[in-house]
């Protein structure tokens, strides 16, 4: 049995006050100024924040934020692009009162973590968020007082190595050190290929008393009923996590993924989650409501998940299992839960790989109408469990578009051109605004089954700018776009598209560890599952499918057409992402990137 590893973050604050504050912030992290102001609720007031002598509200940079009407200013994350002079300047009648704030970021992050031996251990080491990452961080251990070794991680694909890089070429460059002995103890550092410090951590590897043997006695078998099915509240509660657990999701793929296509579904992941989460308890239960980020003890979370697959059944897809070693004695509360709010039913794994590879793809394809014929290519015969998830969607334009075919260019991120099918209307009816707080160009296309297509097209077809629009795509920014749109008044707009068809499978193994929730495949306490023993997490698989084109059109050989502009135009003959929104029931369906169609 592993022993569990105790973890003590040091994150230094230093303030030095004289004429104004001096601050050193640790880069990645979280800064709120406040402005100083003797009559904050004066009403003949006025707060401006400046940064290097320009106007915060004029040009806010990334990732600044005024607060409370100017009596705060956020910086999240921080990077070193945030350093500089922050000055708030309060005007009340003929009186002038400035604050100033002198920021300085440093990388060097220093923790203390101690840990049990025989456990494992993460040791976390971070790029700035805005850098390009093109070689892995450099892992040193301290030998002595001038000496030092180099350590070599290797990926996440060889269980046997005890020494592994969590995600090669991603900002997050962080190490596991798998079954700890004493003479792990000691300090790591984690520099980059120039040589500048990142992160400096002390290992203190101690020996505990062995745990006592792992026991479901004193965890409830069943999940606790939902009290209130008829709260207003339940169902706000739903989307709103639902929103904010997409934009994290997006944020962590992106991240993985710098510039290629993208294409996720995340209510298909969130139900995959929820369902886990059913027979969840204790520490493992307040990991994934954390991760799919619902209130804990939200006791109807299954219950509303259940009325949110009612709304969707017309016009999604929508599959998700779990398959478990026939050896394991599955609660049967969890079974007859699984069908009473996900409509499915846990299946036994059979004896073989290529029966249990066969009976998981066959089951996908069904449940997908044929969109999605494989999800697996093999099944370990020592695997314990499978949370499966599948997704597809066909929307059908309301407004249908030019049936003529026709081909254009689009421009990618390097500059090339690639001809393309293209969706075209001159006179399209469509909402169109430009969006100030994401930087993009915005259009509304309403789409069969009670959903919308968003798409947000960066200022330019470079990847500063599509990073840009990514890096402002948090949950609220994507709500008050959406809610700012309800109100715009549509209107004839020239509309040229790419024809859209995506299908990805993206490593949904690093991504539940980004989401936290490394713990389900080392010691998850899953015993509203199995309350016989330890059940771990083998495999997390995710696919997800997208088409929208022109009905009827097939592909052909045409000459490059030039369009007259006798209306407003949007052009997405450049990457943009889209956004496929169920309108009825107010929660992203799918979140992409194209970059090249």
């Amino acid at each position: 049995m592993r022993l569990q590893a105790i973890l003590c973050l040091l994150l230094q604050l230093i303030f030095e006050f004289s004429s104004c504050s001096n601050l050193r912030v640790i880069s990645g992290s979280t800064l709120e100024l406040p402005c100083f102001s003797p009559q904050p609720d004066s009403a003949g007031s006025t707060i401006t924040w400046i940064f290097n002598g320009k106007d915060v509200s004029e040009e806010p940079p990334d990732s600044v934020r005024v607060k409370k009407d100017g009596l705060y200013l956020s910086i999240s994350p921080v990077t070193p692009a945030n350093e500089g002079e922050y000055a708030c300047l309060v005007k009340e009648s003929n009186t002038e009162i400035i604050k100033t704030y002198n920021i300085s970021v440093v990388a060097l992050l220093d923790i203390t973590i101690k840990v049990n031996r025989g456990s494992d251990v993460h040791l976390p080491c971070h790029f700035p968020p805005s850098s390009q990452v093109m070689a892995n961080a450099l892992w040193f251990k301290k030998t002595d007082p001038v000496g030092r070794t180099q350590l070599n991680p290797e990926d996440d694909t060889d269980d046997t190595t005890r020494l592994r890089l969590l995600y090669p070429l991603d900002n997050d460059q962080t190490i596991l050190i798998k079954d700890t002995i004493m003479e792990d103890a000691g300090i790591y550092h984690c520099e980059s290929a120039d040589g500048e410090r990142l992160s400096t951590i002390y290992i203190i590897v101690e020996v505990v008393p062995t745990k006592p043997p792992f026991s479901c006695e004193k965890f409830p078998r069943a999940w606790e009923p939902c009290q209130d099915e008829n709260s207003r509240t339940g169902e706000p509660m739903l989307q709103e996590s639902m929103t904010e657990f997409s934009m994290k999701l997006y944020s962590y793929l992106r991240g993985s993924y710098p510039s290629g296509n993208l294409l996720i579904s995340p209510i298909s992941i969130n139900a995959a989650l929820s369902h886990l989460l059913l027979g969840a308890r204790d520490t493992t239960r307040k990991a994934i409501e954390r991760a799919v980020c619902v209130p804990h003890d939200f006791h109807c979370v299954h219950f509303q998940m259940k009325k949110l697959r009612e709304k969707l059944a017309g016009s999604l897809q929508l599959a998700s299992q779990i398959y478990y070693n026939p050896q394991m004695n599955l609660a049967e509360s969890f079974a007859n839960q699984s069908i009473q709010f996900y409509e499915a039913e846990p299946t036994r794994l059979l004896e073989n790989s290529e029966d249990n590879t066969r009976m998981i793809n066959s089951w996908v394809a069904n449940k997908t109408q044929n969109k999605i014929t494989q999800l697996v290519e093999s099944v370990s015969p020592s695997t314990q469990m499978i949370l499966l998830n599948a997704v597809s969607f066909n929307g059908q334009w309301k407004v249908k578009f030019n049936l003529k075919p026709k081909k254009g260019l689009f421009t990618k991120l390097d500059g090339d051109l690639v001809k393309v099918p293209l969706l075209y209307h001159p006179k399209y009816m469509a909402v169109m605004t430009y969006v100030v707080e994401l930087k993009a160009q915005v259009a509304k296309f309403p789409l069969t089954g009670d959903s919308s297509l968003y798409i947000l097209l960066p200022r330019s077809n470079k990847v500063t700018d599509l990073q840009q629009v990514e890096e402002r795509m948090t949950d609220t920014a994507v709500h008050q776009m959406i809610e700012g749109m309800k109100t715009t008044v549509p209107h004839y707009i020239e509309v040229t598209l790419p024809q859209i068809k995506l299908d990805d499978q993206p490593d949904m193994n690093i991504l539940i560890k980004k989401l936290g929730l490394s713990s389900l495949f080392e010691e998850p306490n899953l015993c509203g599952i199995n309350t016989d023993n330890m059940l771990v997490l083998d495999d997390v698989r995710h696919r997800a499918f997208l088409t929208l084109n022109e009905q009827g059109v097939e592909a052909g050989a045409v000459t490059t057409m030039s369009f007259s502009r006798t209306f407003p135009s949007f052009s997405a003959l450049r990457p943009f992402i889209l956004l496929l929104w169920s309108d009825q029931a107010n929660v992203p369906l799918f979140i992409g990137r194209v970059t090249d169609p």
